[in-house]
């Protein structure tokens, strides 16, 4: 992956670290794999962030930040990748992880009218389908995830190893 793309968007370390809804992690911040951009730790970020994204729970990024700390994963990627669940996106992710529970269950799936009302009547039989349903896809997207970073960070170091050697070997033959 290229480190600078990512680098340009990430929010540096000493901002995070100075940051008073961090502080509570205090020492645990200082950890440096939390903080550099290495093919591990941008795969093990993906992995989090992907799976924490899923989870049909309010303070997503509490939960992949606990998670990155834990398997020093990098902590912007984590918490930032979150976000692919928004406001925006929760209500088609999270009807598909519904419909995807409810089969998996084997329950029939309820007809669900978007009124807040309706939600709340009906909580009770959507939550073990919605769970088993996002459960499912945080796995399968984050572990492909996790291996799709990690297989195109190493294409990516190959590539650029090559075309070194490729104008090395081309200043050679010239000289």
């Amino acid at each position: 992956m290229p480190r600078k793309l990512f680098k340009r968007y990430m929010p540096t370390q000493n901002t995070l670290k100075s940051h008073k809804g961090l502080s509570w992690l205090g020492r645990h911040l200082h950890n440096s794999d939390l903080w550099h951009l290495t093919r591990q730790s941008a795969s093990k970020a993906f992995l989090i962030g992907i799976f924490s994204a899923f989870l049909p729970i309010p303070g997503q990024m509490i939960v992949a930040a606990c998670l990155a700390l834990w398997i020093a994963a990098n902590l912007p990627i984590s918490i930032g990748l979150v976000w692919l669940t928004n406001p925006l996106t929760i209500p088609p992710i999270f009807y598909s992880t519904y419909k995807l529970g409810a089969w998996i269950l084997g329950t029939p799936a309820v007809d669900i009218h978007w009124e807040l009302h309706s939600i709340q009547s009906e909580l009770a039989t959507l939550w073990w389908p919605l769970l088993v349903g996002s459960l499912v896809c945080g796995v399968v997207f984050s572990v492909i995830s996790y291996l799709v970073v990690n297989r195109v960070w190493v294409w990516h170091v190959k590539r650029r190893w090559q075309k070194r050697l490729d104008k090395v070997r081309a200043n050679k033959s010239k000289g």
